[in-house]
Protein backbone atom coordinates (compact mmCIF):
# COMPACT_ATOMS: atom_id res chain seq x y z
CA UNK A 1 0.00 0.00 0.00
CA UNK A 2 2.84 2.39 0.81
CA UNK A 3 4.52 1.76 -2.54
CA UNK A 4 1.21 2.17 -4.37
CA UNK A 5 0.65 5.45 -2.54
CA UNK A 6 4.12 6.58 -3.60
CA UNK A 7 3.27 6.03 -7.26
CA UNK A 8 0.16 8.19 -6.86
CA UNK A 9 2.19 10.94 -5.19
CA UNK A 10 4.87 10.64 -7.89
CA UNK A 11 2.19 11.24 -10.52
CA UNK A 12 1.04 14.37 -8.71
CA UNK A 13 4.60 15.62 -8.28
CA UNK A 14 5.23 15.23 -12.02
CA UNK A 15 2.08 17.23 -12.76
CA UNK A 16 3.16 20.01 -10.41
CA UNK A 17 6.76 20.10 -11.63
CA UNK A 18 5.60 20.45 -15.21
CA UNK A 19 3.53 23.45 -14.09
CA UNK A 20 6.58 24.87 -12.30
CA UNK A 21 8.66 24.53 -15.46
CA UNK A 22 6.02 26.26 -17.57
CA UNK A 23 5.75 29.09 -15.03
CA UNK A 24 9.51 29.60 -14.87
CA UNK A 25 9.85 29.83 -18.64
CA UNK A 26 7.00 32.37 -18.59
CA UNK A 27 8.71 34.36 -15.82
CA UNK A 28 5.79 33.75 -13.46
CA UNK A 29 7.73 33.26 -10.23
CA UNK A 30 4.66 33.49 -8.01
CA UNK A 31 3.00 30.46 -9.60
CA UNK A 32 6.29 28.57 -9.70
CA UNK A 33 6.77 29.02 -5.96
CA UNK A 34 3.12 28.19 -5.29
CA UNK A 35 3.39 24.85 -7.12
CA UNK A 36 6.76 24.07 -5.54
CA UNK A 37 5.23 24.59 -2.09
CA UNK A 38 2.73 21.86 -2.93
CA UNK A 39 5.56 19.59 -4.08
CA UNK A 40 7.33 20.19 -0.76
CA UNK A 41 4.20 19.18 1.15
CA UNK A 42 3.86 15.97 -0.84
CA UNK A 43 7.51 15.12 -0.25
CA UNK A 44 6.92 15.58 3.48
CA UNK A 45 4.07 13.07 3.27
CA UNK A 46 6.37 10.66 1.42
CA UNK A 47 8.87 10.85 4.26
CA UNK A 48 6.13 10.15 6.78
CA UNK A 49 5.01 7.06 4.83
CA UNK A 50 8.30 5.35 5.58
CA UNK A 51 7.41 5.43 9.27
CA UNK A 52 4.45 3.15 8.52
CA UNK A 53 6.79 0.47 7.14
CA UNK A 54 9.06 0.87 10.14
CA UNK A 55 6.24 -0.13 12.49
CA UNK A 56 6.90 -3.70 11.31
CA UNK A 57 9.61 -5.85 12.82
CA UNK A 58 12.08 -7.46 10.40
CA UNK A 59 10.37 -10.79 11.11
CA UNK A 60 6.98 -9.32 10.10
CA UNK A 61 8.41 -7.94 6.88
CA UNK A 62 10.17 -11.16 5.91
CA UNK A 63 6.91 -13.10 6.22
CA UNK A 64 5.61 -11.59 2.98
CA UNK A 65 8.70 -10.06 1.32
CA UNK A 66 9.14 -13.01 -1.05
CA UNK A 67 5.75 -12.21 -2.58
CA UNK A 68 7.12 -8.88 -3.85
CA UNK A 69 9.84 -10.42 -6.04
CA UNK A 70 10.94 -9.60 -8.69
CA UNK A 71 9.48 -6.09 -8.25
CA UNK A 72 11.85 -3.36 -7.10
CA UNK A 73 11.60 0.32 -6.23
CA UNK A 74 14.50 0.79 -8.66
CA UNK A 75 12.01 0.10 -11.46
CA UNK A 76 9.76 3.06 -10.67
CA UNK A 77 9.56 4.87 -14.00
CA UNK A 78 7.77 7.82 -12.43
CA UNK A 79 10.56 8.39 -9.90
CA UNK A 80 13.09 8.40 -12.76
CA UNK A 81 10.86 10.91 -14.54
CA UNK A 82 10.94 13.15 -11.46
CA UNK A 83 14.73 12.96 -11.39
CA UNK A 84 15.04 13.78 -15.09
CA UNK A 85 12.47 16.59 -15.03
CA UNK A 86 14.10 18.11 -11.95
CA UNK A 87 17.52 18.19 -13.60
CA UNK A 88 19.21 14.82 -13.00
CA UNK A 89 19.39 13.07 -16.38
CA UNK A 90 21.02 9.63 -16.46
CA UNK A 91 20.58 7.99 -19.90
CA UNK A 92 22.60 4.96 -18.80
CA UNK A 93 19.81 3.86 -16.47
CA UNK A 94 17.35 3.30 -19.32
CA UNK A 95 18.65 -0.18 -20.12
CA UNK A 96 17.70 -1.27 -16.59
CA UNK A 97 14.24 0.30 -16.72
CA UNK A 98 11.25 0.67 -19.03
CA UNK A 99 9.80 -2.81 -19.32
CA UNK A 100 7.23 -1.66 -21.90
CA UNK A 101 7.51 0.52 -25.05
CA UNK A 102 5.23 3.08 -23.39
CA UNK A 103 7.56 3.37 -20.39
CA UNK A 104 10.58 3.67 -22.67
CA UNK A 105 8.86 6.43 -24.62
CA UNK A 106 8.11 8.31 -21.40
CA UNK A 107 11.72 8.13 -20.24
CA UNK A 108 13.09 9.07 -23.66
CA UNK A 109 10.77 12.08 -23.69
CA UNK A 110 11.96 13.22 -20.25
CA UNK A 111 15.57 12.98 -21.39
CA UNK A 112 14.88 15.14 -24.43
CA UNK A 113 12.71 17.84 -22.84
CA UNK A 114 13.83 20.87 -20.80
CA UNK A 115 14.41 20.48 -17.07
CA UNK A 116 13.44 22.72 -14.17
CA UNK A 117 17.07 23.79 -13.95
CA UNK A 118 17.06 24.88 -17.58
CA UNK A 119 13.88 26.84 -16.90
CA UNK A 120 15.59 28.50 -13.94
CA UNK A 121 18.60 29.32 -16.11
CA UNK A 122 16.21 31.05 -18.54
CA UNK A 123 14.80 33.01 -15.61
CA UNK A 124 18.32 34.04 -14.62
CA UNK A 125 19.05 35.26 -18.16
CA UNK A 126 15.80 37.24 -18.22
CA UNK A 127 17.03 39.02 -15.09
CA UNK A 128 20.36 39.91 -16.67
CA UNK A 129 22.38 37.09 -15.08
CA UNK A 130 24.38 35.04 -17.55
CA UNK A 131 24.59 31.24 -17.27
CA UNK A 132 26.92 30.25 -20.14
CA UNK A 133 27.03 26.44 -20.41
CA UNK A 134 30.81 26.29 -20.96
CA UNK A 135 31.91 28.70 -18.22
CA UNK A 136 31.39 27.33 -14.69
CA UNK A 137 33.06 30.32 -13.04
CA UNK A 138 30.76 32.80 -14.80
CA UNK A 139 27.77 30.68 -13.81
CA UNK A 140 28.89 30.64 -10.20
CA UNK A 141 29.35 34.41 -10.19
CA UNK A 142 25.83 34.87 -11.54
CA UNK A 143 24.41 32.62 -8.85
CA UNK A 144 26.37 34.48 -6.18
CA UNK A 145 25.14 37.82 -7.54
CA UNK A 146 21.59 36.50 -7.39
CA UNK A 147 22.05 35.32 -3.79
CA UNK A 148 23.79 38.48 -2.61
CA UNK A 149 21.14 40.60 -4.25
CA UNK A 150 18.26 38.78 -2.59
CA UNK A 151 16.92 42.02 -1.14
CA UNK A 152 16.73 43.72 -4.55
CA UNK A 153 15.32 40.69 -6.38
CA UNK A 154 13.58 38.60 -3.73
CA UNK A 155 11.46 36.60 -6.20
CA UNK A 156 14.44 35.17 -8.05
CA UNK A 157 16.17 34.21 -4.80
CA UNK A 158 12.94 32.70 -3.42
CA UNK A 159 12.58 30.49 -6.47
CA UNK A 160 16.16 29.27 -6.09
CA UNK A 161 15.51 28.45 -2.45
CA UNK A 162 12.29 26.61 -3.33
CA UNK A 163 14.18 24.51 -5.89
CA UNK A 164 16.83 23.75 -3.28
CA UNK A 165 14.15 22.67 -0.80
CA UNK A 166 12.79 20.25 -3.42
CA UNK A 167 16.30 18.87 -3.86
CA UNK A 168 16.87 18.63 -0.11
CA UNK A 169 13.59 16.82 0.57
CA UNK A 170 14.31 14.22 -2.11
CA UNK A 171 17.81 13.78 -0.64
CA UNK A 172 16.25 13.33 2.81
CA UNK A 173 13.84 10.77 1.37
CA UNK A 174 16.74 8.84 -0.18
CA UNK A 175 18.54 8.70 3.18
CA UNK A 176 15.42 7.76 5.14
CA UNK A 177 14.67 5.08 2.54
CA UNK A 178 18.15 3.56 2.97
CA UNK A 179 17.76 3.50 6.75
CA UNK A 180 14.33 1.87 6.43
CA UNK A 181 15.76 -0.83 4.13
CA UNK A 182 18.68 -1.49 6.47
CA UNK A 183 16.30 -1.69 9.41
CA UNK A 184 14.09 -4.24 7.64
CA UNK A 185 16.52 -6.43 5.67
CA UNK A 186 20.05 -5.42 6.66
CA UNK A 187 22.51 -6.17 3.84
CA UNK A 188 20.23 -8.57 1.92
CA UNK A 189 19.85 -8.11 -1.83
CA UNK A 190 16.78 -6.28 -3.10
CA UNK A 191 13.72 -8.13 -4.39
CA UNK A 192 14.55 -6.99 -7.91
CA UNK A 193 18.08 -8.38 -7.72
CA UNK A 194 19.88 -5.15 -6.80
CA UNK A 195 22.43 -5.02 -4.01
CA UNK A 196 19.83 -3.52 -1.70
CA UNK A 197 20.98 -0.94 0.82
CA UNK A 198 24.53 -0.89 -0.55
CA UNK A 199 23.20 0.27 -3.94
CA UNK A 200 20.87 2.81 -2.34
CA UNK A 201 23.79 4.33 -0.44
CA UNK A 202 25.49 5.11 -3.76
CA UNK A 203 22.58 7.42 -4.59
CA UNK A 204 22.79 9.57 -1.45
CA UNK A 205 25.09 12.19 -2.98
CA UNK A 206 22.89 12.76 -6.02
CA UNK A 207 21.65 16.33 -6.35
CA UNK A 208 19.37 18.05 -8.86
CA UNK A 209 21.03 21.45 -8.42
CA UNK A 210 24.68 20.95 -7.42
CA UNK A 211 25.53 24.50 -8.50
CA UNK A 212 23.14 25.96 -5.93
CA UNK A 213 24.73 23.84 -3.22
CA UNK A 214 28.26 24.69 -4.39
CA UNK A 215 27.62 28.45 -4.44
CA UNK A 216 27.17 28.44 -0.67
CA UNK A 217 30.87 27.71 -0.27
CA UNK A 218 31.70 31.00 -1.99
CA UNK A 219 29.33 33.44 -0.26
Amino acid sequence: MVHQAYELWFKEILFELEAVRTSLFAGDTYRARHYLARVHSIEGVMLDHLGVIETMSPQDFLEFRHNLAPASGFQSVQFREIESLSGLKEPGLLKHLAETPEERERLDRRLSEPTLWEAFEALMYSNGLRMPPDDPEARRESLLEMMRGAASNPELFAVSEALLTHDELIAAWRLRHVLMVERQIGAKTGTGGSTGASYLRTTLDKRFYPELWDARSYL
